[in-house]
């Protein structure tokens, strides 16, 4: 992979980091649980939003890990590259999820 992609791809992953990182800072994960006002429909409707919100942030949290690892691989020299197959990844793949560690076709097989 020629040096500007992985300066490229290097700003996308480190941006997205960025983002999420203040999306942690600035997002409230649940309402405390002495929050627990209005009727059981309101409390039941509070509890579904604050299990989608860990869900989330959870979700987030694994994003940020594999990005953490892609940025691992730019400095190995390992990017851009199926860690099963070891066939460089498509482009299309990398621009999507920069942070993808397999190919679509070894990804499809492990499903």
């Amino acid at each position: 992979m020629e040096s500007s992609d992985l300066r490229r791809y290097k700003n996308l992953l480190q941006a997205k980091r960025d983002e999420l990182l203040v999306e942690f800072d600035t997002k409230t994960v649940a309402p405390p649980a002495a929050a627990s006002e209005g009727d059981l429909l309101d409390q039941a409707r509070a509890d579904v939003e604050a299990d989608l919100q860990i869900s989330l942030r959870q979700s987030d949290n694994e994003i940020l890990k594999e990005i953490e690892g892609a940025l691992v691989r730019i400095n190995q020299g390992t990017f851009g590259e199926c860690e099963v197959c070891k066939k460089p990844l498509s482009k299309a793949r990398l621009e999507a999820m920069p942070w993808t560690r397999v190919c679509r076709e070894c990804k499809e097989q492990s499903a």
